[in-house]
């Protein structure tokens, strides 16, 4: 069996910035267990299967697993498989079937290699549990408790299909100088894939509002340098924040680990309600294969 696949760049436009990503195409005959393998073999933070879909209305169906385990939803790979899509139909709009349910994606495209896709949230941010203790979250993050929170942002527990703890700190200097102790992390974070997502405003900054970074233990990841899934949690974080009408944030992350990477967040509130959440970015094609499975 022999399988192509491309490597993306994701939530950039310059090639090895960003997210990488691997699109696997015409995946259909492949097991669970065999996509899980293809992805650990990849060892990125995520590699999407692209499946034909179940509706003829929908572009495709696509699978995302991380090195360790499948997850209903993800944003990079949402976004890379969109541009792929998008590109290679030469479509301004695909829909995507995914585990949390049917994605629709506005593309645009750059050149022949990288293109933008924006998508609405199919499950609008809800919080889904208590946070931990400031000194907890502190102790595993290095820093000091008054290093927890920003402006009116406390830590919270929020998932738009994969949770996350979002935990705010002081500034970008408290940002950048995080250094995990990973022992008791299981007893601080119980939830989920036990996924942080820790962010700090940036005023400071020219070109965003917000700068994040995460870490997933539970996903076989250490750090992400771009997280779509979580940044869609961090939405309703926000958005409780923010009065009535539209609104939109640009927030960046990776940079403390050489990959820069930069995600747009729309909200939309409505009688003080979240009425529609988006995640966009841009994908650039840096390299393709073939998977030869034997067989």
């Amino acid at each position: 069996m022999k399988l192509n696949y491309l490597l993306l760049d994701v939530f950039t436009t310059e090639p090895l910035k960003g997210n990488p990503l691997a699109v696997v195409l015409k995946a259909d005959g492949l097991l669970d267990n065999q996509m899980q393998a293809i992805a650990a073999e990849f060892n990125l933070s995520e590699t999407v299967f692209i499946h034909k879909a179940q509706s003829e209305r929908h572009s495709a169906a696509v699978r995302i697993f991380t090195p360790l385990v499948e997850l209903p939803f993800a944003g990079h790979p949402t976004v890379g498989a969109a541009v792929v899509l998008g590109l290679q139909n030469r479509s301004t709009a695909v829909r995507l079937e995914e585990k949390v349910g049917v994605i629709t994606c506005v593309i645009e495209r750059v050149d022949k290699e990288t293109g933008l896709a924006r998508f609405a949230l199919p499950k609008l941010p809800e919080e889904v549990g208590k946070a931990p203790a400031r000194q907890a979250i502190a102790t595993t993050l290095g820093l000091e408790p008054e290093e927890i929170g920003c402006g009116p942002y406390e830590p919270a527990l929020f998932s738009a299909g994969v949770p996350f703890y979002l935990i705010p700190v002081r500034d970008a200097g408290a940002l950048k100088r995080i250094r995990l102790e990973r022992r008791g992390w299981e007893e601080v974070y119980p939830v989920g894939h036990r996924s942080i997502y820790v962010f700090t405003q940036t005023p400071e900054e020219r070109g965003n509002e917000f700068a994040a970074r995460m870490f997933s233990p539970g996903m076989g990841l250490g750090e992400d340098p771009a997280t779509g899934s979580a940044a869609a949690a961090l939405i309703g974080l926000i958005a409780r924040q923010t009065g009535n009408g539209q609104h939109e944030f640009r927030l960046r992350q990776g940079h403390e680990m050489g990959r820069p990477s930069l995600i747009t967040l729309q909200l939309r509130k409505a009688d003080d309600q979240l009425t529609h959440g988006g995640i966009g970015g841009h994908a650039v094609i840096v390299g393709e294969g073939v998977l030869n499975l034997g067989g």
